[in-house]
């Protein structure tokens, strides 16, 4: 990936027409890149800077720029469903992933959010994600890879389950993205430094709550937090400013907590549940 603005062979580049239209390949020495109107020599883009506007033979033109990482997310072969970027930024900073951080990742997909952990975790930290299904990993690996140009140093990518997992070290933070974490608690209890983040990445309502209440069991952890990210874009045309028709809106909940020191109580919860929230008391 070019990080002094200017292409280079093995490049991921971007095009975008005048109609936004997004088009993505890799800058390969002595190949064409063909559209309806003409074609594009890849030898032509190599020293170019990012923001330029190249043509086809045909006079068509397009904007040139390393892809952002929601863009490769979004156009990268899936095997699973992703985590959507506004839900990986939301991770990032709610388990509050820093430079240094050792990461559990369980439940990889497709990589999505593995990309935007190892890149959040630094070249000083480590991700360690566990994917159940082969096919899943398989993809998952071509795609960091393919996005890094080899496999990060510091990642680690085992197939099988997380609860069989043996680590020798404790983890800064937990992450996972699965059908059932609230399986998983009293194994990121044990592989949590006190004071690390769990978070967990849930499509329904009956998961966050199997979760939450996991999570108050199990007496290892602060009473956990939910939410969910909801992205509004809007139009601007001069004085013209509206939202969007369209939005993002639910993808997934998220669902942290914060491992407690050992031996530790948590503080008891002081608010009262709403009625009902535990079923029908008995008269």
């Amino acid at each position: 990936m070019s990080k002094d603005g200017f292409f280079k062979a093995g490049d991921r580049i971007q095009l975008t027409d005048p109609k936004g239209k997004l088009y993505s390949f890799t800058i390969t020495p002595g190949k064409e890149w063909h559209t309806h109107k003409g074609w594009i020599t890849h030898d032509d883009l190599i020293g170019l800077p990012e923001g330029s506007v190249v043509s086809t033979t045909a006079g068509l033109k397009f904007t040139a720029f390393i892809p952002l990482l929601a863009d490769y997310v979004l156009s990268m072969p899936r095997g699973a469903t992703i985590v959507y970027p506004k839900d990986a930024a939301m991770i990032v900073g709610v388990a509050d992933i820093y430079p240094g951080a050792r990461v559990l990742e369980a439940g990889v997909g497709s990589g999505a959010l593995t990309l935007s952990l190892l890149r959040a975790v630094g070249d000083s930290g480590s991700v360690h994600s566990v994917e159940r299904r082969q096919d899943f990993a398989d993809n998952a690996r071509a795609n960091v890879e393919n996005y890094f140009g080899s496999a990060p140093g510091n990642w680690k990518l085992d197939v099988g389950s997380v609860q069989e997992q043996e680590f020798a070290d404790q983890f800064d933070r937990v992450v996972l993205d699965m059908l059932a974490p609230w399986e998983c608690i009293e194994m990121a209890a044990k592989v949590l430094r006190p004071g690390g983040v769990f978070l967990a990445y849930v499509a329904t309502t009956t998961q966050l709550s199997a979760t939450a209440e996991a999570i108050k069991s199990d007496g290892h952890f602060t009473e956990p937090e939910s939410s969910e990210t909801i992205v509004r874009g809007w139009h601007h045309e001069g004085l013209a400013v509206r939202p969007q028709q369209r939005m993002i809106g639910h993808t997934g909940f998220l669902i942290q907590s914060r491992r407690m020191a050992p031996g530790v109580d948590v503080l008891a919860r002081r608010r009262r549940p709403a009625k009902g929230a535990y079923g029908v008391a008995e008269e």
